[in-house]
């Protein structure tokens, strides 16, 4: 049986629940995920050697990591081969590109023209994030809430020459840019106050964020601990979400950054109401922000739904944030795309006019079994026609292409 002829069964039997498959599809296609450079080389960038740190830590020990930006780009390049539809790349700012030695405070725009270069090459996105860890400036733990002017004054001009380059790469490409900041700041232990580093972050954020800039979203994305930071973070997610409402800034939202016990999906709906622009950072924590490799789980999948849902897709952009060196990596980018894609498109493909109103006429009994029943609905059979109408492999043959890449590579890189 071939795939479209699988595609037309699957597409029958969506049609007796009325769901207009084909807009389910184009909606997919319409919806972007971030690519997050940094599973490709261990978040070591081509800034410096300085080790890794600031609440971020890389396992594994798998051969064949990037180690210039050549290869870098050419293993995204395979990544877009084996997954359907146009995507984006997001950047850090430790991956420039020049040869000249400057501190992060000096970065500009011409240090990433050949990603814009390459960008419309590719015909993709790009997303921005300055970098405020593994730096000796961010020795103390501590970044924008430093209480050391010189220290903090450092990050706020990297933060908005930061913001320089993502307005570089939107008005080259045409599109809006997300340029997210995230800190390591915080204590190992107890702190007495609380208060003072967050009137010190507030301060630096007011320097940072003194107008809009033109195809620029500015994001801020919250942590509940971090490596180092484990019992106070002073970019708490109640600081964020006030400071984000109160001068009209976009949230990040990282599915491993909270709590065990919350749902990310939860937070969604009442969050949107008052934030224009919510940035998610799709990953897998086990137990803690381990940032595992996504998969097609239940947390995934109750915050794709409630995207649906609520109809959030259009004031939300999505972008990957993991980093295991315990595998493949371009393995584990195409993994994390195709289940975030899957996740997706099995959200797009519920009956939503339907059980909104069963849901209204306070019909639970109806809510709960056709909600059961979709759980087993062939949306994997769609996923596959997409697939094959897109020329990109179907089901496990994208594993038969990384292989060949792979083996491409032996005595080329350590």
């Amino acid at each position: 049986m071939t795939q479209n002829e699988k595609y037309n069964i699957a597409k029958s039997i969506y049609q007796k629940y009325g769901v207009d498959v084909d807009q389910a599809i184009q909606t997919l296609k319409q919806t972007p995920i971030s690519i997050q450079c940094w599973q490709g080389d261990d978040v070591k960038g081509f800034y410096s050697n300085e080790a890794l740190s600031g609440g971020i830590s890389v396992t594994g020990n798998y051969p064949y990591r990037a180690r210039t930006i050549e290869e870098l780009r050419s293993d995204l390049e395979v990544v877009f081969q084996l997954v359907p539809f146009k995507h984006r790349v997001n950047l850090h700012a430790i991956y420039l590109d020049t040869k000249d030695k400057i501190e992060l405070d000096e970065i500009e725009p011409v240090h990433f023209e050949s990603w814009v270069n390459w960008a419309k090459k590719e015909g993709i996105g790009l997303d921005f994030n300055p970098t405020l860890f593994s730096h000796p400036m961010a020795a103390s733990g501590f970044t924008l809430s430093s209480n050391d002017d010189h220290i903090r004054s450092f990050w706020v001009r990297h933060v908005k020459q930061s913001r320089k380059v993502a307005q570089y790469f939107g008005e080259a490409l045409g599109i809006e840019t997300v340029c997210n900041l995230w800190i390591p700041d915080g204590y190992k232990d107890t702190p007495y106050n609380r208060l003072a580093p967050r009137i010190q972050l507030q301060k630096s954020l007011n320097e940072i964020y003194t107008s809009k800039l033109d195809r620029v979203v500015d994001t801020l994305e919250s942590k509940l601990f971090g490596i180092g930071a484990e019992s106070y973070t002073t970019g708490s997610h109640e600081f964020y979400m006030g400071y984000a409402i109160k001068h009209n800034l976009g949230l990040c939202l990282d599915l491993g950054h909270f709590h065990p016990t919350e749902q990310v999906s939860d937070k969604l709906s009442a969050m949107s109401l008052y934030i224009d622009h919510l940035l998610l950072h799709v990953s897998r924590p086990v137990r803690w922000d381990s940032d595992h490799v996504v998969t097609l789980s239940d947390d995934l999948l109750s915050v794709t739904e409630a995207l649906v849902r609520d109809d959030l897709l259009k004031k939300t952009a999505i972008g990957l944030d993991y980093f295991d060196a315990s595998i493949n990596r371009i393995a584990a980018w195409v993994i994390g795309i195709r289940n975030t894609q899957k996740a997706l498109l099995k959200a797009l493909l519920e009956p939503k006019e339907l059980i909104e109103k069963i849901e209204k006429a306070q019909n639970y009994t109806a809510r709960l079994a056709y909600l059961e029943e979709l759980k087993a609905l062939p949306f994997g059979l769609v996923y596959d026609y997409i697939c094959e109408v897109e020329h990109k492999p179907v089901g496990i043959d994208f594993l038969k292409k990384i292989e060949a890449y792979e083996a491409n590579m032996k005595g080329k890189r350590p």
